[in-house]
């Protein structure tokens, strides 16, 4: 009996030593590939019941596309896919030099979406039921292990139908309505986020317009709103902050005021709109946020008198005093 299973234990190391179901990481999940063709911005978002399913699964670079590598994946197809789009500029193309030259491919599915709006994907033959996809003009939706076959229906349903909306929010539209649909059939773990430009500045850190991922998570696509939402709201800092730089006080109390707006509760964004009032000269709305965020936490009371020096704060001496009497 033992010589027995032994064997069997020694013919399943070599079936699987053979078979890329055995060696390649899992990610079985939904995802989908678009292009927002008001701005030429392209993006890849996925769900996984997988702990760090954008790790391996989304890939994106600005100026030329986006792919899902999925089911067993093959993580090789993301670089790869990015280099042949350099090269043939098409999505099909990519997609097919990269599915004839493996051997694995049963067992894959893959999704590749250029520059143009061209959309290309494969579901293997061996994928986990219900499996599918749909591709469409400047998007695909992909979906395998699934709890429902109309998961990949619904997640086109809801990225067509939200168009008004930015790219990355019809993304997460997308993967709400596969969940809703009863996604994967083993649950929810992680999911990612990317959005990069339709044409590169050349400048990596601008051209990454949205990336976000959430690892493991009991709820990962609420999650995700919730990081997206606080995402735009930094959007308005950043951006404040940069009007700073170049001297528009106005338009820097308006983008720090709409951050702040979005969530009131952040202290972080209360204090740079407190700041940005006393720069402007307009020190009496910039009291009660001043004294909101130093009840709340001292040591931003702390930091202030620190921002005179690099010019983050521009008040006269009488004024400094007022802010740092507020606790006194």
């Amino acid at each position: 009996m033992k010589l027995f299973l032994l064997s069997l234990l020694i013919i399943n190391q070599i079936i699987f030593a053979q078979s890329p179901i055995g060696k390649e990481p899992l990610a079985h999940t939904y995802s989908i590939v678009a292009l927002d063709k008001k701005t030429g911005d392209m993006g890849v978002a996925v769900q996984s019941h997988w702990f760090s399913v954008g790790t391996l699964v989304s890939w994106g670079e600005a100026g030329v596309g986006v792919v899902a590598t999925q089911s067993f994946i093959n993580p090789a197809f993301g670089p790869d896919g990015l280099n042949l789009l350099k090269e043939v500029n098409s999505a099909k193309e990519a997609l097919r030099i990269l599915i004839n030259g493996d051997e694995g491919r049963n067992v894959r599915q893959l999704a590749i979406l250029d520059r143009n709006g061209i959309s290309a994907a494969y579901t293997g033959s061996r994928c986990v039921p219900f499996a599918g996809q749909i591709v469409g003009e400047n998007y695909s939706v992909q979906a395998n292990m699934m709890k429902c076959e109309t998961v990949w229906g619904a997640m086109e349903k809801a990225f067509l139908s939200s168009e008004e909306l930015p790219l990355a929010e019809r993304l997460l539209a997308a993967l709400e309505a596969a969940q809703a649909e009863g996604g994967d059939i083993r649950g929810k773990q992680s999911a990612a986020l990317l959005v990069v430009r339709g044409k590169s500045t050349g400048k990596v850190w601008d051209d990454r317009l949205v990336d976000l991922r959430i690892d493991d998570h009991q709820d990962p696509i609420n999650e995700m709103k919730r990081l997206l939402k606080v995402h735009r709201a930094y959007e308005h800092m950043n951006k404040g902050d940069l009007e700073m730089e170049h001297g528009n006080i106005d338009k820097a109390v308006e983008e720090y005021g709409a951050a702040e707006n979005m969530f009131p509760e952040n202290l972080e964004m209360k204090y740079w709109h407190a700041v940005t009032l006393a720069n402007a000269g307009e020190i009496d709305r910039a009291i009660p946020l001043f004294k909101a965020v130093f009840l709340e936490d001292r040591n931003w009371h702390t930091l202030t008198p620190r921002l005179v020096k690099p010019g983050l704060l521009t008040v006269t001496e009488s004024e400094l005093n007022i802010i740092m009497s507020l606790l006194q």
